[in-house]
């Protein structure tokens, strides 16, 4: 009786492979492992996950973030450069955390497929897994869903969900910036996980030869970069009043997010040196500066806002903690034409 079950599985003939997702568990087991500590209750495979908030709070402020990796998903599938991806999730999530202060505590990712493919799918996880591990952060838990006819072919898609937590009085707000204020700048890794829409497109319309776009794209590709551990070690030491994570929309659309309304910011664009990837998309897709920065990082995955005397030993710091920083900018009065001002 059971084998006629397992040779006439129908949910299996409709698309859905049951024993695949349970090998999926049984693959990833050790990597989730790795990021577990004391404040995890019970083990991978229940139905939720459980973590125990740690006594030295006395007035913990949750924060919760999500975000997904979009359509470098689609890329990296074709130049077989997946195993970046999963680093790419989690930063998305625990960068945007640290803006306010907190600590990443815990991730859980959904990974949704046409057909699920173990193998393809351990390798993001296992990237997943890495990066938590980098970010002092568990990977809690996680779901995978097999949608044949919804996904088509092999693709794939992922979304992330983080929380952390910060002490209410150690949040950082955006009202204690005020004119004359640093901006500095820390490196990415290239376009991180936006943009990605736009660099298909102009890889797909190039005239280049077929080496030299898979030789863009695979830069493209580079993992976004984890900032939790370099921002937790910075904000120990010293005042930093706001922080910015350049996301979707670059410098143009993210600055302004954190400063008061009062304030505009000069970015002088002299002060980094942007990448090849970036200069190759601007001319290649005859991309304007304006929306250059309005669109990608051009180099800059997070900034700090800090007090102008403070300026030379936090980018001391930043440079031991083996990341690049830059002077960028600083804080001005709003003068009621634009928020943030290049030149």
């Amino acid at each position: 009786m059971t084998k006629e079950i397992i040779e006439n599985d129908p949910y299996k003939s409709a698309g859905v492979d049951i024993d695949a997702g349970n090998d999926l568990i049984d693959k990833i087991k050790s990597d989730v492992a790795e990021t577990q500590n004391e404040n995890v209750i019970g083990d991978l495979g229940g139905f939720a996950g459980m973590y125990e908030l740690h006594k030295k709070y006395e007035e913990p402020i949750l924060v919760a973030c999500t975000d997904g990796v979009g359509t470098k998903v689609s890329l990296a599938q074709k130049y077989k450069k997946i195993e970046g991806i999963g680093q790419d999730l989690v930063a998305m999530c625990v960068n945007d955390l640290v803006v306010c202060g907190a600590k990443p505590l815990f991730f859980l990712d959904y990974y949704a497929s046409s057909k699920l493919n173990v193998d393809e799918a351990s390798l993001v996880i296992k990237s997943i897994a890495n990066a938590c591990k980098s970010s002092d952060c568990v990977l809690l838990g996680g779901e995978t869903a097999e949608m044949p006819g919804h996904y088509v072919d092999d693709n794939f898609d992922l979304a992330g969900f983080s929380v952390g937590c910060v002490e209410k009085k150690k949040v950082l707000k955006k009202d204690d910036v005020v004119e004359d204020d640093i901006l500095i700048g820390i490196e990415s890794s290239g376009p991180h996980s936006n943009g990605f829409s736009l660099i298909r497109s102009i890889l797909s319309k190039s005239k280049k030869t077929e080496e030299e776009k898979e030789k863009i794209a695979l830069k493209a590709l580079k993992p976004t970069l984890l900032y939790p551990k370099l921002v937790g070690s910075i904000t120990k030491q010293y005042k930093i009043k706001s922080i910015s994570h350049i996301t979707g929309g670059g410098l143009t659309e993210n600055l302004p997010r954190s400063i008061p309304e009062s304030l505009s910011v000069e970015i002088d664009t002299q002060s980094w040196q942007i990448t090849n990837v970036f200069n190759w998309l601007k001319e290649e897709g005859n991309i304007t500066n304006s929306d250059m920065f309005r669109i990608f990082n051009c180099g800059i995955g997070m900034v700090l806002i800090v007090d102008k005397k403070d300026e030379k030993d936090i980018r001391f710091s930043i440079e031991k903690f083996g990341f690049k920083s830059y002077k960028i900018g600083k804080v001005t009065k709003n003068t009621g034409v634009q928020k943030v001002v290049f030149s």
